[in-house]
């Protein structure tokens, strides 16, 4: 192949995995910035946030819940739609599968289209591809907030706004003040912004700031696991959303193009964010959401893998 493959796709590097305990009730499995997954032990039974990407990777994450519990995985939540989050959910047999209103939409309206461009996209973070049975359909979907009893512990599971996705939802540990954010926020790692509404995402940073989270499992990177901690992933989080989105309007006012404006933002972030992971893979991506968002396209526009392809090769080409 001749055209510079995505920069996902030289990432081959096995990530060391960690399994912290954050409370008697809650774990965050993650992987040195690959997509971490969310778990709840209730009285009765486990919940499982963000699935991995194939039922063969989510059995990893079943044999560290066995270590430390017995319980039945009767839920598995979807803080969003992406495929990396949500393929592996039929590994855990879990009774029900959770998602917003918004979310299930996604998946009628670009599922399909997701799976494949992501698969192409992130080569090692789908390990056994073979084994996705398919799309993953919620079960159970709510609007706005909803919220369990895991025995005594409540579990609240509640669209803050929009930011990664339209689909966005947090679960929150009331009694523990934890909070498993998804992609809404991430630490030492860029943010993902190609589905993203990126004008509406600082707010929902405030609002889940307005919880005053003592302990945060963000989408990627380490558990946050003190008030110092979770605030330097929410303003990381902040500054880069925008500082992007900042850079992308001021070009796209001058009446620069697409790929003028994308090689000025990437001069202009690399030197702060560059060290992050995934930063050369995402910000194509997030400067064509930006600037589509900046002009004429109030709402994502479905990325398809030949869109994915035609993207890379104009920008980075």
């Amino acid at each position: 192949m001749s055209e510079k493959k995505f920069a996902s796709q030289a990432d081959l590097e096995e990530k060391k995995i960690s399994f912290d305990k954050l409370s008697d009730h809650a774990y965050a499995y993650t992987a040195e910035g690959d997509p971490n997954t969310g778990i709840v032990v209730g009285d009765d039974a486990v919940m499982v946030i963000d699935t991995q990407a194939t039922p063969v990777m989510a059995q990893d994450v079943i044999r560290r819940i066995r270590s430390v519990t017995d319980k039945p995985i009767k839920y598995v939540v979807l803080s969003h739609y992406h495929a990396v989050r949500v393929l592996g959910a039929s590994g855990y047999r879990a009774e029900h599968i959770i998602a917003s209103r918004d979310t299930y939409d996604l998946i009628v309206e670009r599922g399909e289209a997701d799976m494949k461009s992501e698969i192409e996209r992130f080569p090692r973070l789908f390990r056994a591809v073979e084994s996705v049975p398919g799309l993953t359909w919620p079960t159970l979907v709510f609007e706005k907030h909803m919220t369990l009893w895991m025995g005594k512990l409540q579990v609240d599971l509640m669209q803050l706004g929009r930011g990664h996705t339209k689909g966005d939802t947090v679960v929150w540990l009331p009694q523990e003040k934890i909070l498993f954010s998804g992609d809404l926020v991430e630490f030492d790692a860029t943010p993902y912004t190609g589905d993203a509404y990126l004008t509406d995402w600082p707010a929902t940073l405030d609002a889940v700031a307005a919880l005053q989270p003592a302990k945060l499992v963000p989408g990627r990177g380490a558990t946050l696991q003190t008030s110092a901690e979770v605030k330097a992933g929410l303003d990381g989080t902040r500054a880069f959303v925008s500082e992007m989105f900042g850079a992308v309007k001021r070009g796209a006012a001058a009446g620069k193009d697409l790929r003028t404006v994308y090689k000025e933002t990437y001069d202009l972030l690399k030197p702060k964010f560059g060290h992050w992971v995934i930063f050369d893979h995402c910000l194509p991506f997030d400067v064509t959401r930006a600037y589509d968002e900046a002009t004429k396209y109030r709402d994502p526009r479905i990325w398809t893998a030949q869109r994915d392809k035609e993207m890379w090769e104009s920008l980075e080409g």
